[in-house]
């Protein structure tokens, strides 16, 4: 694959780009202390093997460590778009979502994601939609992760009938309400301990975003809450005002994203949301 393919302001990542964001992916062995049955693969053989199939990488983060023997072995996460998306120019994308490490810390973890062109913005499908794949490094077969690949293309068509319902379903300000309390409660444990109010999740950042729909309420409680950088009136101790910080957490974003799709599917299939209902939030 050539580096030339652009779409969406993302180029397809050659090996030296991914080496230089995530050294972690190209780990010549496990770090010390793993498992005896643990099966050494490194990611970036699974990375060529999709390339073969025509998946190739369009973006990278690798997760921050404090302890400095976990140093290029950390749990990384790469998003992957087939070639021939590259050259659309769709609102958005399906995409693959790999997570691994070489610390023991994770399986191999393959996600359905979606890329989305007017904000740049990566959302994760929830469980409830596609079931997010595994592998166990005790007795993995690479070939096997790569042939899993095959899922995240047949599922395809029911992303977009999918995107399809949230279009189509609209939002009352008060099912507006309920969805950005309840998308806050993923990440902070209580309302009050957030540092915004829900109403401030609703805000659009963009023309785009204006609207009552599903979809773009649903992306605009997304971005926001990931990139953060909201204020309202909400102050600290000090009476400094505070603002919501980008959510950085690997496993934070995965989880969020996953949660907040299984929110609009709720709302979508007309399952009206509780606000009494228990909420495990994410970081």
């Amino acid at each position: 694959m050539t580096d030339t393919m652009t779409n969406f302001r993302v180029m397809a990542l050659t090996d030296s780009e991914l080496r230089s964001q995530a050294p972690s992916i190209f780990a010549s062995g496990p770090s010390d202390g793993v498992s005896k049955r643990y099966i050494f693969v490194p990611t970036a053989r699974i990375v060529e093997g999709l390339r073969q199939q025509g998946w190739v990488p369009v973006s990278v983060e690798e997760q921050t460590i404090r302890l400095q023997y976990r140093r290029g072995f950390q749990k990384h996460l790469l998003r992957l778009r087939l070639a021939d998306q590259m050259r659309t120019l769709s609102e958005w994308n399906v995409e693959m979502v790999v997570v691994n490490s070489h610390d023991g810390g994770c399986a191999y973890q393959l996600h359905a994601g979606l890329f989305r062109r007017v904000c740049s913005n990566g959302l994760v499908i929830a469980d409830s939609s596609f079931e997010a794949i595994r592998f166990r490094h005790a007795g993995l077969d690479p070939d096997h992760v790569v042939q899993a690949s095959f899922r995240v293309i047949d599922f395809m068509p029911k992303v977009a009938a999918q995107v399809g319902r949230f279009r189509d379903t609209a939002l009352g300000s008060d099912e507006s309400f309920r969805f950005a309390r309840r998308a806050l409660l993923l990440r902070y444990p209580t309302v009050a301990a957030a540092p915004v109010d829900p109403e401030t999740l609703l805000r659009p950042r963009r023309s785009e975003d204006e609207g009552r729909d599903l979809w773009t309420t649903f992306n605009r409680v997304q971005e926001n809450l990931i990139r953060g950088g909201l204020s309202d009136s909400h102050r600290d101790r000090r009476g400094k005002l505070r603002s919501m910080r980008c959510l950085r957490g690997i496993d934070s974003k995965v989880s969020l994203n996953k949660g907040l799709w299984g929110l609009a599917e709720r709302l979508a299939d007309g399952d009206p949301l509780l606000e009494d209902e228990t909420i495990t939030a994410t970081a």
